[in-house]
């Protein structure tokens, strides 16, 4: 056997020898650990302030009797393993016992020869199966020594000592034990020693900063404290002395153990140890309010606010006043108004982490306020650990609150408002409410006269306790409000409550059965807002609802379902991110949604080819810039590869997130496209979705810096969006066509430059002035003048195909870089770009 085969088995032995050691020290003094272990953890947790002295010195008697019988037990149990039982171990394992064989020697038949052929064939085989050696891995076989676990409980106490205990409580513990045993000591004239003492220096907790083992502080080291900390000292002997000026002792505490706080800079001694102490202030916190809050459709106060300290924010409050001198003293304000006290709300602060700087924002309803819609004063202020406060200017502002807009419901309001302002109103109020509430047929129920007409009655009465007044408050808004929104205010809750429900349920990875079980809840909800809405105005379902008064964008019922079943369709396939998306547009469009009258006409309303036409233009550009920037980098190759590489890599990282910002637009106006379940709208959608995943792919190889694959999938991208254009505008044609022939005819002017009803418009149904030029449509497509029907004869205009671009660059690089009289630096180059097609 060669000295390297000997060398592997020799190890095995060894390390398996190594694992029997420890067999046989677990087995034998595991016990001895355990109670080991407890008492460190015991003492970690400070068990030695639970015991008078006299206590403790029967329980450290205990503990060793304890210990000296484990230790005992275990040298008596200790076996010590040899090689020999190593190398037997180890050979057990193997077919054979080869390491055992190897030792062997002839004892019949030496010296024949069969005999010795035969032996050394044995000797040859057992040489291979030795080669096969491993180290055994030990056993201990605690679980039968030990089955109650009592180990583990050692293990998980010590464990939680060494993370859980106070900072030096070990060591308080250990010289605990050691002053219970001083005092006989002391007795005893030849045992006597200097005194000694120990030290710590507690900051208050909500530095959150460690405590300090003063013993374990260097020679003349600063010892730089936080204002408020507490020091305490524990002498042992006689002659400890401590002086210091640093603040004062804390009342009522031991001689053999003072505390006193750090309060401003100084010098302590203690024993002939010297520290010099810098106390650092705690500086006070700082505010400040962020912009002005904008009036929201729900009246909620949303306030933006930074504050900052250098140990953490505690607490802070916005309070709200009165900005007395700033109200229109007029009609039901015109009397002082009663007494009231200011407004406070918590700020948010996070539960946990760092509170050094905070960037928050404060959303409170105030909207049933009695100073909403009044001017006011808000200051917010903050609260470090030590009770600093930090205070804002005061801003001056409108406090946000809900407007009505009917009628009778906002002198319901200000009835309410003047009633709170001061109950010196109350006549003015009872008058303005028979004045509002006279010849009720026609405008209010018999219900709403009848709640009116007692509370005239209570306010007639010349007696009106703060209590009643705030019934009555609560009585007209809960009027005014059925006024104003005629049940929509619960059936808009419901629906919120619902996105709410589902947006969580997404976050958190809800099952399918969950997920689904929400969307039908949120279908319902919706379905039952948008009935309201529509019976409210009188109109159909399927009317418009307006987004945003600003622009004057509408939406149509029938296009909120469909982006309802867009969400479903998303989470059915599993892409919970982009239906996350989609339901948080869908949410805000909800929240500022309002009905609006039809006009026979869609108005300023941009048209979904419109936005079609919009993200084609963009895909284009993006395409080009892609092919310049490629070319560039042909054109530039005399600049250094580094910097050249450096360039490309960044306009391909900005290059991927436009194309990505594309990607996601496309998905939600794929959400809004209207003709569900038609064929020309379900071909439209499935040219979309084809577009959306070549994006997706031109993103990833933008990424990559594959130049070729992303302009591969641009034009995929390109051709696609085309397509699903070109069957949007085949069925917007065929509904404006059946539209037309459903159409009575005045005047036989059903097709000329003017409608029946002179608007130049016409029937042409193109939400477009009338021009007599040639009209395209966003593909570049001529319309015909009968009914602006789109004829497919004409070619696309988006300009040239950009995967013509690239075959033709690809030609001129291959063409380049086969010219042998170009430097190889350029051809090395050129054959470089090559590789990325």
């Amino acid at each position: 056997m060669t000295p390297a085969e000997q060398r592997r088995i020799a190890r095995a032995v060894a390390l398996t020898r190594a694992g029997m050691w420890w067999e046989a020290l677990a087995a034998a003094f595991w016990p001895l650990a355990l109670i080991v272990a407890l008492t460190l953890a015991a003492l970690a947790f400070g068990v030695t302030d639970l015991f008078s002295s006299r206590a403790l010195l029967w329980l450290i008697g205990f503990v060793a009797l304890a210990v000296v019988a484990a230790a005992g037990w275990g040298i008596w149990r200790f076996r010590r393993p040899s090689a020999e039982a190593a190398r037997l171990r180890v050979d057990l394992t193997l077919p054979g016992r080869p390491l055992s064989a190897l030792r062997d020697r002839v004892a019949v038949g030496a010296g024949d020869e069969g005999a010795d052929a035969l032996w050394r064939a044995h000797l040859a085989r057992m040489r291979a199966t030795a080669l096969a050696a491993r180290p055994v891995a030990p056993d201990a076989r605690l679980r039968w020594r030990d089955p109650a676990g009592l180990r583990l409980a050692g293990m998980v106490a010590l464990v939680m000592a060494l993370i859980f205990a106070p900072a030096g409580q070990l060591g308080q513990g250990l010289a605990a034990l050691g002053a219970t045993f001083r005092p006989q000591l002391a007795e005893r004239p030849e045992t006597e020693s200097a005194p000694s003492w120990e030290g710590w220096a507690e900051p208050p907790a909500y530095t959150r900063r460690p405590t300090l083992y003063l013993n374990a502080l260097p020679e003349g080291q600063l010892l730089e404290l936080p204002k408020g900390s507490k020091l305490s000292f524990r002498l042992y002997g006689e002659g400890g002395e401590i002086t210091q000026d640093i603040g004062a002792a804390v009342p009522g505490g031991d001689p053999a153990a003072p505390e006193f706080m750090a309060e401003r800079d100084g010098v302590i001694e203690v024993s002939g140890r010297r520290f010099d102490v810098t106390v650092l202030p705690d500086a006070a916190p700082e505010v400040q309010p962020g912009k002005a809050p904008e009036r929201r459709a729900d009246g909620r106060l949303v306030q933006d606010f930074t504050a900052s300290d250098d140990n953490g924010i505690a607490a802070g409050q916005a309070v709200i006043t009165l900005n007395l001198a700033a109200v229109d003293r007029r009609f039901g304000l015109a009397v002082e108004p009663e007494p009231r006290d200011a407004v406070a709300l918590d700020l948010p602060l996070p539960a946990s982490g760092n509170r050094n700087e905070i960037r928050g924002r404060l959303v409170s309803d105030l909207s049933r306020h009695p100073w909403a819609n009044l001017p006011v004063t808000i200051s917010l202020k903050v609260e470090d650990g030590i009770a600093q406060e930090g205070v804002s200017a005061p801003m001056q502002m409108i406090l946000p609150g809900r407007r009505f807009f009917d009628p009778l419901a906002a002198a319901l309001i200000e009835v309410r408002r003047d009633l709170l302002w001061s109950r010196e109103n109350m006549r003015r109020s009872a008058q303005i409410l028979r004045a509002a509430s006279w010849q009720p047929d026609g405008f209010m129920d018999q219900e709403l006269y009848q709640g009116l007409h007692g509370v005239i009655g209570t306010l007639e009465s010349g007696e009106l306790t703060e209590e009643a007044r705030n019934k009555l408050a609560q009585v007209l808004w809960d009027a005014a409000v059925a006024l104003e929104d005629g049940g929509l205010a619960d059936a808009l809750e419901r629906m919120q409550q619902a996105q709410e429900r589902l947006s969580e349920a997404i976050r958190n990875g809800a099952s399918p059965d969950e997920v689904q079980r929400l969307m039908n809840e949120l279908k319902q909800a919706t379905d039952e807002y948008l009935d309201m809405l529509a019976q409210q105005q009188s109109t159909d379902p399927s009317e418009r609802f307006g987004r945003s008064p600003r622009n004057n964008q509408t939406i149509t019922g029938d296009q909120i379902q469909q982006m309802m079943d867009e969400i479903q369709r998303l989470m059915n396939e599993g892409r919970m991110a982009e239906a996350q998306e989609l339901l948080e547009q869908f949410n805000r469009m909800m929240q500022n949604m309002r009905v609006t009258e039809s006009e026979g006409g869609s108005g300023g309303r941009q048209r979904p080819s419109d936005r079609l036409a919009e993200t084609l233009r963009d895909q284009q550009k993006l395409a080009d810039e892609a092919m310049r920037q490629m070319q560039n980098q042909f054109g530039q190759w005399m600049q250094g590869e580094d910097q050249q590489s450096q360039q490309g890599d960044q306009e391909n990282q900005s290059l991927a997130d436009r194309q990505r910002a594309l990607r996601e637009d496309l998905g939600r106006q794929r959400g809004l496209l209207p003709g569900r379940g038609t064929p020309q709208g379900e071909e439209a959608r499935r040219q979309l979705d084809e577009a959306g995943r070549a994006m997706e792919e031109a993103e990833d190889a933008l990424r990559r810096g594959d130049a070729g694959g992303a302009m591969e999938g641009q034009a995929q991208a390109l051709q696609s969006m085309r397509e699903g254009m070109r069957a949007l505008g085949d069925m917007m044609a065929r509904d404006q066509q059946q539209g037309q022939e459903g159409a009575p005819q005045q005047g036989g002017q059903q097709d000329g430059p003017e409608g029946p009803s002179g608007d130049p418009r016409g029937q042409r149904g193109l939400a477009q002035p009338y021009d007599r030029r040639p009209q395209t449509d966003p593909l570049g497509r001529s319309l015909s003048g009968d009914g602006g029907s789109i004829t497919t004869g004409d070619p696309l205009a988006e300009g040239t195909d950009p995967s013509r671009k690239a075959r033709e660059l690809q030609d001129e690089i291959r063409r380049r870089s086969g010219e042998r009289e170009r430097p190889r630096d350029e051809r090395d180059y050129l054959g470089r770009l090559l590789e990325n097609f």
